[in-house]
């Protein structure tokens, strides 16, 4: 594949979180040029939850953490991408990120993008004391941790990153950068 494209497409990296995951997958479909990596945590969840990743879009290009260096993020250093997303973000992969660890294919992008200045946009799955997520046998009641949510107000502070944590936050954000991309391309 060449690392020529006609227009930087939108990086989205999935975590092994359920949070709102299905939700992602459909937001997903908004975006126009797409490309996905998906951890080993998430490829997981996708068979837990029974979605198919084939219900996306058919130009989106799917990378899978299947290599040890996480090959595939040497395309953030050839202008192949405008943004990342990190939806749902679990508080590992926030953690790892907030400690510059790049040992799964979601944080190796994290990192790669903040080294090219790509602007990111984190859902963080645990944001509040008290939640509501979903599990694969339906919803349940979690209590993250203080050191969670250390990590993702750490996170906040980090330069050309926006810390989304709610569906419609995330929504928001994706079509402002969108729109915001397209505006510069014109």
């Amino acid at each position: 594949m060449s690392a020529k494209v006609k227009t930087p497409r939108l990086a989205w990296a999935l975590t092994g979180s359920g949070h709102f995951f299905t939700e992602c997958l459909e937001l997903m479909r908004e975006v126009p040029e797409l490309d996905l990596f998906v951890t080993k945590a998430a490829a997981e969840v996708v068979r837990m939850y029974r979605e198919k990743l084939d219900a996306l879009p058919k130009n989106v290009r799917i990378f899978r953490d299947t290599t040890a260096s996480a090959a595939p993020v040497g395309l953030f250093y050839q202008g192949v991408y405008h943004t990342l997303v990190v939806a749902p973000a679990t508080s590992n992969t926030v953690a790892k990120c907030v400690y510059g660890i790049s040992d799964t294919l979601a944080t190796n992008v994290f990192a790669q993008a903040g080294k090219c200045r790509i602007p990111s946009i984190v859902f963080a799955c645990d944001t509040a004391p008290e939640m509501d997520t979903m599990a694969p046998g339906g919803m349940v009641k979690v209590w993250p941790r203080r050191v969670d949510l250390d990590n993702v107000d750490r996170l906040r502070s980090f330069e050309a990153t926006t810390v989304v944590e709610t569906l419609d936050e995330l929504t928001g954000a994706l079509r402002e950068r969108l729109a915001c991309v397209s505006a510069s391309a014109s």
